[in-house]
Order: C-alpha cells, then structure tokens, then sequence
C-alpha cells in the first residue's frame, strides 16, 4: 500500500513497462470485484483519432453551462497528471489520488497472478476513474474519452447516453490497421446498441464501416454535412464563428475561443449531442447553454498561445492530421511571419510526413529529444528534414530561452508534436516567460 501520493504515481507509471495490451477481460475483472462502478453515472463515450480532447471539452463545456457537474476521463495530460480525472475542470487531488490508489493496488496484484496477467497502466488509471465518479456525489454526467481504438480499449465497458467518434486518421497503425477502414473498424467498437452516434468523419471508406456497424446495432446515426451542417464559417481574431444547422433549425452565430476552423467541427459535434440529450429529456439544456458553454471553453495545448511578446504557441499536433491542421492555421493566420518551430515526436509514429508537411511551412526547424522511453532521436529528425535552417538539440531545456531571447518581432515560436513533450514543455514555458528564469 501507498503512504504518498508520489509513491502511488510511482507505481501507476511503472505499469508502462506492460505495454499496450488491448482488452476487455481484465477491465471487467477489475469492475466486478468493485461492484461494477462503471455502471454508476450517466455517460457519454468519445472516440476518434483527433480532437476527442477539443470535444470532450466543448460539450463539457455546454453541460457546465446548463447547470451540471461533469466528471471528465482524458488522456493524456498537459500540465499535471491528475487532470486525466477532473470534476468541472479542476483535477483530482493528490489525497483523492492516492485513497483511490491502495483501492485500485491490491486488484492489481490479484489479477497478476491470474492467467490474464496484470492491468496496463491506462487500464489502472480507468479503473481509478470509474470508482472516483461512481462515489463522487455530486457528479451529474461522465464524459469518458477513448485511450486508443475503441473496441478493445479500456473505457469500452461502459452504456453511455450517446457515442461521438470525431474523425478518422492514420495514427497507431501498428495496432490499429493500415487504412481508414480499418481503423474505423476500432474506433466503431465503441457504437453500442440503440444508442445514438454522431461523428465527423468524412472519408467515404471510413465512414462505410461505422454506418454499416451503427445499422448492425441498430443505432441512430447523425453525420456532419449530412444531419448537421457547419456554414457561414468566419475566422475572427480571437476565435472562429459559425453556424450550425440540423434539419430545419439554425443555430446561428456561434463562437468559440479555440483557434482552427477544425475545431468548429468538435464543438458542433458537442452542439448536436447536447441538443440530443436535451430533446431525449436526458438532461435540460437551453440554447443560451450551449452559447455560453462554447464561448467559455478552452483545452491546453491545442494551437494555445502562450505569450503574443514574445509570439509563442503550443500545439500537440502528433500525428499527419494534426500536423496539417496546424499548417493550414499558421498559413490563414500568420503568412507574414518568420516561423520557427520545434518539434519532437515518438518513435513509433510515421513522422517523416510530419517533417515534410513542416518543411513546407517553416522558415527553421529545431529538433529535440526529450526524457521519455518511446521519443524518437532529434538527429533522425533532422536526416529527414530538407528545410535550410534547422538544427538537433539535445537539451531543450536550455535551448528554449536562448531562442525566445533572440525571437524578432516579425517572428514567431511554435513548438509541437507529441503531447508528452507538450506536457513537459508548457509548465516550463509558463514559468519561465513569467519570470525569465529557468525552473528545472
């Protein structure tokens, strides 16, 4: 058993050492000898490749707004680690944390000694999840973002409200598959019977497999540009507005905060599910909810700037979709600027179309390694790259001051790439624009 909250972090990060292994078996282990917690809240499920954090978000968001408290399950984090399991936004505590650890603690050692072997570490922090909302009292819902795939992930256990897979891309294809096909394959597992689905994906192949899997489980499905549409898309300077329609109804004018026009389709997504739950009398949620829900919302690391003097932007672009998403907004926005970027990314991802897609658009490059078991070499970045200006850096630490210091005013800063680099990055950058020194 734990004695601090340190010692039970220990322990849950020491489970990486297991891998991905994907699964039911051992989840629905863990959730009978705990009185099956999963079952204990209302719930939506959310899948998809990119922008699962961005509408968890949004529809978190809406729900706050309309009066709700709102337990949310994410993954991964950007600042801390307890803010995979937050209520309304604000994370865990580290007492909470580590009750919950020497609950989760001696299921794990049982079950290790059983044929299906021990817990990974997502399927320890899900378990976790699951038993701090089923005894949380004052949780109303439970948004639970899918860790990978969808079929065999951990968080698939659940009967949610209502199901959202948000796109389709070519990330994890060792695991996943090699085509939109199959991917959307795993990321269909999550579609459950009579259960709604609502989902922005768009390619003809992938979008196949979840219409064929949604008529298999007889659920209702609500596709954008085909249900609901997005229009009178305009890019403002602090955020992006737009329209949305469903049928005969127009919600018009609608504003977010976020940066991308890609993010008008997380937060349409957020719209039309709320607007479902509300017309199902599952929950009441106004118009003026849905409003003020959006405009309030905001998820770091997502195209987050940091600081306008000197130009710093954050962005946990980590796969090709990612990546071009980024493109297209630093082209729309910020065409008259010298753009540096600093990337870094993990070894088993396809990165070499990620260094490309960013050599069209930089004017230099810095490569960084940084301290994580599956981040990729800044040298093999830069073999790849064609990009005139760029470099290797080792100690990004210190290589990150030295820039920001000598950053022109026509200049601007992006660092992107894995969101576990993005997570080390951003607490250090905060401090040190803050206060101009270093806080190792």
């Amino acid at each position: 058993m734990f004695t601090t909250y340190n010692q039970a972090l220990e322990w849950i990060h020491g489970r990486l050492r297991l891998g991905i292994k994907p699964g039911l078996k051992r989840m629905e282990w863990m959730m009978d000898k705990l009185g099956h917690p999963e079952a204990g809240k209302k719930a939506v499920h959310i899948g998809g490749t990119n922008g699962k954090g961005s509408t968890v978000t949004f529809l978190r968001s809406i729900l706050q707004a309309s009066g709700f408290t709102v337990g949310t399950f994410t993954s991964p984090y950007i600042e801390q680690f307890n803010e995979r399991i937050s209520v309304n936004g604000k994370p865990i505590s580290d007492e909470e944390l580590l009750k919950i650890a020497n609950v989760i603690y001696p299921l794990a050692i049982e079950l290790e000694g059983t044929d299906l072997g021990g817990p990974t570490e997502f399927e320890i922090i899900t378990a976790m999840a699951f038993y701090y909302f089923s005894h949380h009292p004052n949780v109303d819902i439970v948004l639970y973002e899918v860790g990978l795939g969808g079929r065999y992930d951990s968080t698939n256990i659940i009967q949610p409200l209502a199901s959202i897979i948000t796109n389709i891309g070519l990330d994890h294809t060792n695991i996943l598959g090699e085509t939109y096909g199959e991917i959307a394959f795993e990321k269909a597992g999550i579609i459950k019977k009579n259960t709604a689905i609502f989902t922005a994906v768009k390619q003809d192949e992938a979008l196949q497999v979840i219409t064929d899997e949604a008529e298999k489980k007889a659920a209702p499905l609500y596709r954008l540009g085909v249900d609901f549409i997005i229009d009178s898309y305009k890019a403002m300077t602090d955020g992006e507005s737009f329209n949305v329609k469903r049928g005969a109804d127009t919600f018009a004018n609608l504003e977010i905060t976020m940066l991308g026009r890609h993010q008008t389709e997380n937060a349409t997504l957020a719209v039309v599910t709320a607007m479902y739950l509300d017309e199902q009398h599952i929950l009441t949620i106004s118009q003026q909810a849905i409003r003020k829900g959006l405009k309030q919302a905001f998820w770091p690391g997502r195209f987050e700037v940091l600081s306008n003097n000197p130009a710093v932007i954050i962005d946990g672009a980590h796969n090709n979709e990612g990546i071009d998403t980024l493109a297209q907004i630093l082209t729309t926005r910020y065409a008259d600027r010298d753009i540096h970027i600093i990337f870094a990314a993990l070894k088993d991802k396809k990165y070499d179309k990620m260094i490309a897609r960013l050599d069209e658009i930089a004017d230099e490059i810095s490569f960084v390694s940084f301290d994580f078991p599956r981040a990729a070499k800044a040298e093999d970045f830069l073999l790849i790259s064609n990009v005139k200006r760029k470099q290797a850096v080792t100690d990004w630490h210190s290589y990150i001051p030295e820039v920001l210091d000598g950053l022109k005013d026509n200049s601007i800063l992006v660092i992107t790439g894995s969101l576990y680099f993005i997570s080390e990055v951003k607490p250090f950058l905060t401090y040190y624009l803050k206060n101009k020194t270093i806080s190792l």
